[in-house]
């Protein structure tokens, strides 16, 4: 639906958050019709689907997926923060020649940590967690391998977890700021009008609690959704490779779909609630029936125009 919208409306293509937003949604996309099914056949049969060399491309892929969609949301919090912090200069600022450079260093920075375990043969199947990922059968690379896997995660996760919450609590004290200046205004009118129904009234009252609300629960979402969906898998990871616990397959299991449920959130908190795609998607809906509507109508002609009898008749 996403690139449906994308593709039919050009006011998205237009904007540049929309190429975040397509960067992420192709790499959800590419999860969801790769690495989960691999993922499912390994989790089932227990071992890893497909010969080696299968099994290090499926690796390959999801490291750079994972870290990839994780960057593409740094950089929508990015977008926005400027967008509400900077209003006035967001065009001079967020230009499409800064929104290539990003996606560039994106694509670089999440290229070369999969890229560097391919090469030093860190890909492998993990039975814990029923997938090909970043994985090490050799028992003396534990010390490298663990500074790998850190480094991977702080400049991945954790990265992406504090310039979420750096933007967002920015954007959070702007839209809060907004919201004051709003009340007193609203407070002065209703005074103002004496004669106002009691009614009315409260329906700005409560207009005015919703207004402080909406940017506190959007803002929860994008922060409390990341954290749900990839905080257990990354520190199971972190855990079973720093310690010697044993971690168990079902929550191996249960922590990679955890993360895995992230590209199926990631469409409805980024793209499908907001205004712009729900007026695109149901424009193009009224097209559609519309059009639907009158190829009915002209079916219904001809029809009707074969069933008239003719004066040769």
């Amino acid at each position: 639906m996403v690139l449906i919208c994308f593709l039919g409306c050009a006011d998205l293509r237009g904007q540049v958050p929309g190429l975040f937003t397509l960067n992420l949604t192709l790499c959800n996309l590419l999860l969801t019709a790769i690495n989960m099914p691999l993922t499912l056949v390994g989790a089932v049969r227990g071992h890893q689907p497909g010969g080696d060399g299968l099994c290090r491309a499926v690796g390959f892929l999801e490291t750079f997926l994972t870290s990839n969609s994780m960057l593409s949301m740094a950089a929508l919090s990015i977008d926005r923060w400027v967008a509400v912090v900077f209003p006035l200069s967001y065009h001079s600022k967020m230009r499409y020649q800064e929104a290539a450079v990003i996606l560039l260093y994106s694509w670089i920075h999440s290229l070369s940590f999969p890229t560097v375990a391919l090469c030093l043969s860190w890909v492998g199947f993990h039975h814990t967690y029923g997938s090909c990922t970043l994985h090490s059968n050799n028992h003396e690379e534990g010390t490298s391998f663990l500074a790998f896997m850190v480094l991977f995660h702080l400049l991945s996760f954790f990265l992406t977890l504090l310039v979420l919450c750096i933007t967002y609590l920015q954007v959070l004290k702007v839209a809060r700021s907004h919201c004051r200046r709003i009340d007193v205004i609203t407070m002065q009118t209703l005074v103002l009008l004496v004669d106002l129904h009691p009614s009315v009234r409260q329906r700005c009252l409560e207009e005015q609690k919703r207004r402080r609300q909406r940017a506190t629960k959007k803002i929860i979402t994008f922060i409390g959704t990341f954290l749900l969906c990839f905080s257990p898998y990354v520190i199971t990871r972190l855990v079973e490779i720093s310690s010697s616990a044993t971690i168990s397959s079902q929550w191996g299991i249960i922590s990679r779909c955890l993360a895995y449920s992230k590209a199926l959130s990631d469409p409805f908190v980024y793209c499908l609630t907001r205004n712009q795609y729900k007026s695109c998607c149901r424009d193009m809906l009224n097209k559609l029936l519309k059009r639907s509507s009158g190829n009915s109508v002209q079916r219904a002609n001809s029809y009707a125009g074969h069933m008239v009898p003719t004066t040769s008749d």
